[in-house]
C-alpha cells in the first residue's frame, strides 16, 4: 500500500514551554497530519539526552526524555501553580531551543511537582514501577548518583560504585532514595503522556515511526548496569569503541566513542537484552527505524584511547541470526533499515534477507559523475524514500550549495527551469511521491520550504544542533490541503476512516 508521512522531531513542535513536548500543540499537529492525508509521523529517539543534546546519545535506551513532559498536565493535577510555571525561564526564542535554560528550569519544575504529588502512594505509579523494574531502578539510581558526582561520566565515579559493588549499591540506594523516586516519577509521567498521544495519533489513522540507535552511549545506565554486554575490561573501561573509517568526507574517520557490543555474550543469552530493547520500542512505536543497520553485518572497531579512527578495523556483527531470534520472539514487526552510506555486498544481502525496506534519500541521487541507486527510476517498491533526513540540510539549503555540474543534472532530471527552481522543495517532494517506493517520508522543513536555518543536525559538530522549532502557525490549513492533493494525485492519501471517539483523552493529556 502506497503511503506518505512527515518527519518531525518532537522537540521541533511549537509550544510555549521552550521545547516541543506532549502538549496541546502535539495533538494539533496530528490533527493537521490527518487533514493533509498523511498516514505516518516519524520522530527521532525519545530518550533523555546527555552532553551535546543529541537524541542519539542518551542516558538510557529504555527511558524517555523528561523535557517532553507537558507542564499543563502538572497544572491540571494541582502539583504546580500557573504562577510557578510562568516563573520558569525556558528560553524566549520560538524558533530555537535553549538547552542550558531547559536543564536549569525543567528539572526544578518537575521537582516541585514531585514534592507535591505524593506519587509513591499512587496505585498506577506502583504498577508502573513493577512492570518496568528491569530497567527503571538502575536508570533512576544511575541518574541520582550521577547528579551527586556533578554529572561526570560513570567511568569517573568512585571505584566501588563504578563497578557496582553490592555494599556500595545498597549505601547509595539508601542515601538517594528520594532522588531515585524522583527519576521514576519523571518516567511515569513521560510514559503516561506519550501513550495518550500515541493512542490519539493511532485513532486518527497516523502510525508513529520511531528510531532506535544501534549503539548506546558510554555515559548511560545501560552501560553501567550491564557491563557484561559490552567490550569492557575488568575495571569497566572500554577496550574498543565505535566509529567509522576515513572516507572522502573525513580524512581521519569519525570517532564516536560508543562502547561496542560483546556479541558472543549476546548470542549465548539468545540476544535477551536486545530483544527486550526491541520489545520496549514496539510498546512506544508502530514502526521502528534501526539506525546504522550495516553494523549488524560488520562494525568498525577502534582501539580505546585512539586519537582518530584511522587505526580501526572491521569486525563481524551477529548477522541474520540476530533478526531470526527477534522474529521468533516478537513475531513479524515493521522495521525500516537505515542502510545509507557505503554498502558492501554482504550488507545488501543481509537487508534483502530480512525483507525490511531500506532508505532512499533524494539528496544523495544527483551526482553527475555516476549512476545512483538513489535516483527514483532505480527504486523497487520495498523502500522508503526521503527528500532528506535529520542529518541532511533542507532541500532549499542543499540545492543552494550544489556543485554546478550536479545542479545541472538535478535540473534536467526534475525538468527545472526559470521560476520553477524556486519551487525545488515541491519538485523534490513530487519526485518522491511519484516514485514506486511504498512509503514517502518528507521532513516538515521541506513542506514549509525553509532554508538551512532550519537544519536539524550537522554531523561532527557540537553546540548548533537539535535546536530548530517550527513556528506555531506554520502548518496552515492551506499547506495541509496542498499536501493532501499531492498525496491523492500519486495514490498515497490515507484512507479517511477514523476510529470513533478518537479525540478521547485529549484534554487530560494537555
Amino acid at each position: 500500500m502506497r503511503r506518505c508521512g512527515v518527519l518531525l522531531p518532537v522537540f521541533s513542535l511549537p509550544s510555549k514551554y521552550g521545547i516541543g513536548c506532549f502538549s496541546r500543540e502535539a495533538y494539533e499537529f496530528i490533527d493537521r497530519l490527518q487533514e493533509a492525508g498523511q498516514s505516518c509521523w516519524q520522530i527521532l529517539p525519545l530518550g533523555p539526552t546527555s552532553y551535546g543534546d543529541s537524541p542519539y546519545q542518551s542516558f538510557s535506551t529504555f527511558a524517555g526524555n523528561p523535557y517532553y513532559i507537558d507542564p499543563q498536565d502538572l497544572l491540571d493535577r494541582g502539583w504546580i501553580t500557573k504562577r510557578q510555571c510562568d516563573g520558569y525561564d525556558f528560553g524566549d526564542d520560538p524558533e530555537k531551543i535553549d538547552y542550558a535554560k531547559m536543564f536549569e528550569s525543567r528539572f526544578r519544575m518537575l521537582w516541585e511537582a514531585f514534592q507535591n504529588s505524593d506519587i509513591s502512594q499512587n496505585g498506577d505509579f506502583q504498577k508502573f514501577r513493577e512492570e518496568n523494574r528491569h530497567w527503571l531502578d538502575d536508570y533512576a539510581l544511575f541518574m541520582a548518583i550521577k547528579a551527586s558526582f556533578d554529572n561526570v561520566c560513570w567511568v569517573e565515579w568512585d571505584e566501588d560504585i563504578k563497578t557496582r559493588k553490592p555494599a556500595a549499591l545498597k549505601a547509595y540506594g539508601e542515601k538517594f532514595a528520594r532522588e531515585t523516586e524522583f527519576y521514576r516519577f519523571q518516567q511515569y509521567l513521560f510514559q503516561l503522556q506519550w501513550k495518550k498521544l500515541k493512542a490519539y495519533a493511532n485513532g486518527k489513522g497516523i502510525r508513529i515511526v520511531g528510531d532506535i540507535p544501534f549503539y548506546v552511549a558510554l555515559d548511560s545506565s545501560d552501560a553501567w548496569a550491564n557491563p557484561e554486554l559490552f567490550q569492557f575490561d575488568e575495571d569497566c573501561n572500554p577496550t574498543a569503541v565505535a566509529g567509522c573509517p576515513p572516507d572522502a568526507f573525513s580524512a581521519t574517520g569519525q570517532l564516536w566513542g560508543n562502547p561496542l557490543y560483546r556479541w558472543e555474550y549476546h548470542k549465548k543469552t539468545g540476544y535477551r537484552w536486545w530483544i527486550s530493547r526491541m520489545a520496549a520500542s514496539y510498546q512506544m512505536y508502530d514502526v521502528v527505524r534501526i539506525d546504522h543497520f550495516r553494523a549488524f553485518d560488520a562494525y568498525y572497531s577502534i582501539p580505546a584511547g585512539a586519537k582518530t579512527a584511522e587505526t580501526g578495523e572491521w569486525k563481524p556483527g551477529p548477522g541474520y541470526e540476530f533478526f531470526a531470534a527477534v522474529k521468533k520472539e516478537l513475531g513479524k514487526r515493521d522495521v525500516i533499515a537505515e542502510d545509507l552510506g557505503f554498502l558492501t555486498p554482504s550488507v545488501r544481502k543481509l537487508v534483502q534477507k530480512t525483507g525490511y525496506p531500506g532508505m532512499k534519500v533524494l539528496q544523495f541521487a544527483f551526482d553527475s559523475r555516476e549512476e545512483s541507486d538513489y535516483l527514483p527510476h532505480n527504486y523497487t517498491q520495498n523502500c522508503v524514500v526521503y527528500t532528506g533526513t535529520h542529518d541532511n540540510d533542507t532541500v532549499r539549503g542543499w540545492y543552494g550549495s550544489l556543485k554546478r555540474g550536479d545542479k545541472r543534472f538535478c535540473d534536467r532530471y526534475l525538468n527545472l527551469s526559470g521560476s520553477r527552481k524556486k519551487e525545488i522543495h515541491w519538485e523534490m517532494i513530487r519526485a518522491a511521491y511519484a516514485s514506486v517506493a511504498d512509503l514517502a517520508m518528507i521532513p516538515m522543513q521541506d513542506f514549509l520550504g525553509l532554508g538551512n536555518e532550519a537544519r536539524i543536525n550537522l554531523p561532527s559538530t557540537l553546540g548548533i544542533n537539535w535546536q530548530w522549532r517550527m513556528q506555531p502557525d506554520a502548518f496552515t490549513p492551506g499547506l495541509a490541503e496542498q499536501m493532501r492533493n499531492l498525496a491523492a494525485l500519486y495514490g498515497r492519501q490515507r484512507k479517511p476512516e477514523i476510529a470513533p471517539n478518537s479525540r478521547k483523552g485529549k484534554k487530560a493529556a494537555g
